[in-house]
């Protein structure tokens, strides 16, 4: 199970500076909306330069221009987020265009009008991996668990798990068996950001 910690702050210099403290503990480095809404390709090629080895995932949440999109954050990332309520022509050509490049590219749920179907149609589609969480406004953070069966019943693409993931809850996430898990608040905001870090790499690694 892979342990993806999400950089999700519009604070690129605290950002990089959480990052260094827990990359080792990470499968793979997110750089969060937040980052891209404030600093652009900058934040993701700070991270690539930081980090020229890890895996980097751009949380770009592409809903049109595929091809373009993909484009401009190509160079640096590893994996970038296309949004599954967009059009299937979108989903398509951001998907062809990263394969060009060798990347990957995971589908974001959150806005999907039939999530079963999104999950079934995603391979066919050049979907490398899906992801599965709530807004993060939401009063009931763990509710869309209960869309698991209907995802993993559709598709044998990764699954991917977001949403207010902490020491209280991690063992339900965990039950699941998803391929991985992403982290964001619970480590880049905790007081000892490399100890929580360790923790959860220890306990999805054991």
């Amino acid at each position: 199970m892979k342990l993806q910690i999400s950089f999700d702050t519009p604070d690129l210099e605290h950002a990089l500076e959480i990052a260094k403290q827990v990359a080792e503990y990470a499968d793979v480095l997110e750089v969060g909306s937040l980052l891209i809404y404030s600093h652009g390709v900058a934040a993701l090629k700070q991270f690539r330069e930081v980090f020229p080895d890890k895996t980097i995932s751009c949380d770009t949440k592409i809903v049109d221009r595929g091809k373009d999109s993909v484009a401009v954050f190509v160079k640096e990332a590893d994996w970038l987020t296309v949004m599954a309520g967009t059009n299937k022509n979108v989903i398509h050509s951001a998907c062809s265009t990263a394969k060009e490049h060798s990347k990957k590219v995971m589908l974001d749920l959150i806005d999907s009008p039939e999530i079963g179907q999104s999950a079934l149609e995603a391979k066919n589609l050049g979907v490398d991996a899906l992801l599965l969480h709530q807004p993060y406004d939401v009063d009931e953070p763990m509710a869309f668990l209960d869309k698991w069966d209907m995802i993993r019943g559709n598709t044998d693409l990764p699954i991917f798990i977001l949403g207010r993931i902490n020491r209280e809850n991690i063992q339900d996430i965990i039950e699941l068996k998803p391929d991985g898990i992403i982290l964001g608040r619970a480590i880049i905001n905790a007081e000892n950001p490399q100890e929580e870090a360790k923790f959860f790499h220890d306990l999805l690694k054991n």
